[in-house]
């Protein structure tokens, strides 16, 4: 097996960084040792295949995203990135391991399109992947079907409180999937927004001519995510089921996920870059060049960008220090603007909803180090070692310790990143990130103990990821 040596580097958990080489053996770490160290009396340098330098340098745990959506069709299209485009994309940007979404539609079986998602994978992926369960439509089969989730290595299932006719589940189906979840100990995933409101509200803006992109944000106001938030909490307390709100966009929402923490009940919330760096008036808003135009297409997401002005963005900065949000997703779910957001020329209903940043979420959070919003050791935490934990991988996953799979990232904390379509590596001929620039690189990628990116190259293969199984939720109160 090939042994590698990462020498001279700073490594970096959650719980504290220090001095430190790490030595990996085949796929898995095998020791982190003190700068210089032997082993067994022998020179470890002269006993492997492969030494990094990583002087001047941070060493990472491998990033989680654990919210992605590749080849998802939605809107009537479907999303830009495959398994293959989207993982190789996440490895450049520092991302080890992903965990997309299976789909069951409305009167569909579970097995057959957990099938169909393992068959999309199988054999494409650049890095590991998971998959959490969408229900989209709960009876007897499907709760039948759920006893099954934790021997397929599926601990988590996602409900919709929003599309109607498409994912939509309503109170009393949430509750039934609850109860059977909280039996089992499976970590229910809700998006949360007020789904048949929202639908009202986007009718009466389109009648009355207001059909641009900006009427999206308008549409899917701040108080639809904070009411289905609460009554989303309200129901997993009932059923005793754990629950994690996905893409928490407005503070509101927040405020209902810090009550709820603060009586000691299991509910967990994610955001992602977008809502900390994006807003409604600056990408989609009156006062800029957007407003009134389709460019503000390209940033159309659900839940939506917020008002800056309101201080979302700032309340989500706050709540990934104070815990009031555990981690940081992407919810990856990119469309090219090119036939497929150009759908919704006219009517804002119809512009397929994502945003692509898979590519760019470790960089984007590390910027947070950069301005003082977040500590090194609370930046690997909210990118890594919280969704380990939150989705039973912890131990094999996010953290560099003897054992652990050997996913690792040497990032450049004097290094430079461009970010734009230009030299971005997803499916996508956009960038909602386009002009930004980070304070930070990316230098080298190792997942499971193989190169896959340095030096700006890609070294990896189709075909090198491989399924993880999970386990239970490690982070349950």
């Amino acid at each position: 097996m090939t042994k590698t040596l990462i020498k001279n580097g700073t490594v970096v958990n959650s719980t504290g960084s220090g001095a430190a080489d790490v030595l990996i053996d085949g796929e898995t770490i095998a020791a982190v040792l003190a700068p210089g160290s032997t082993l067994l009396g022998f020179d470890i340098e002269s006993k492997v295949d492969t030494v990094i330098d990583a002087k001047g340098k941070l060493v990472i745990p491998g990033g989680i995203d654990a919210h992605t959506h590749f080849e998802l069709p939605f809107g009537g299209t479907e999303a830009s990135d495959t398994f293959e485009s989207g993982t190789r994309a996440a490895a450049w940007g520092g991302t080890t391991s992903v965990i997309d979404f299976a789909v069951q539609t409305t009167g569909t079986k579970i097995q057959d399109g957990l099938a169909k998602w393992h068959a999309k994978a199988a054999g494409n992926c650049a890095i590991d992947y998971g998959f959490h369960q969408i229900i989209g439509g709960v009876d007897e089969d499907s709760l039948k079907a759920m006893s099954g989730f934790v021997d397929e290595g599926i601990t988590s299932y996602k409900m919709f409180m929003a599309y109607p006719g498409v994912f939509y589940s309503d109170d009393g189906q949430i509750l039934r999937a609850m109860q059977k979840a909280a039996d089992i100990g499976l970590l229910t995933m809700m998006h949360a927004e007020n789904g048949p409101a929202i639908d009202v509200l986007a009718a009466q803006l389109v009648a009355e001519g207001k059909n641009t992109p900006y009427y999206h944000g308008i549409a899917r106001a701040w108080q639809m995510e904070e009411e289905a938030t609460h009554r989303a909490i309200m129901l997993g307390n009932l059923t005793g089921a754990p629950l994690y709100i996905v893409h928490v966009s407005a503070k509101q929402a927040v405020e209902q996920l810090a009550w709820a923490r603060d009586k000691g009940w299991n509910v967990f919330g994610e955001t992602c870059p977008q809502y900390l760096y994006l807003s409604l008036e600056d990408q989609l808003g009156a006062d800029s060049k957007q407003w009134g135009t389709f460019e503000g297409a390209k940033w159309v997401c659900s839940t939506p960008l917020r008002s800056r002005e309101e201080g979302h963005q700032d309340h989500m900065w706050q709540a990934l220090r104070t815990n009031d949000l555990q981690m940081v997703s992407t919810d990856h779910c990119p469309f090219c603007m090119k036939g497929q957001k150009d759908l919704g020329i006219g009517d804002f209903r119809k512009i397929p909803n994502g945003i692509g940043s898979i590519e760019h979420r470790m960089d984007l959070m590390y910027q947070g180090v950069v301005t003082g919003e977040l500590t090194l050791e609370r930046w690997v935490e909210l990118v890594s070692t919280t969704p380990a934990r939150m989705f039973g991988m912890y131990g094999r996953k996010g953290v560099i310790q003897p054992g652990a799979d050997g996913d690792v990232v040497i990032y450049d904390p004097k290094g430079h990143t461009s970010i734009s379509a230009a030299t971005h590596h997803m499916n996508m001929d956009y960038s909602a990130w386009e002009g930004y620039e980070i304070d930070g690189h990316v230098d080298t990628v190792v997942s499971r103990g193989k190169v896959i990116i340095d030096d700006n190259a890609y070294l990896g293969a189709k075909g090198d990821g491989k399924y993880i199984k999970r386990g239970l939720s490690q982070y349950l109160i």
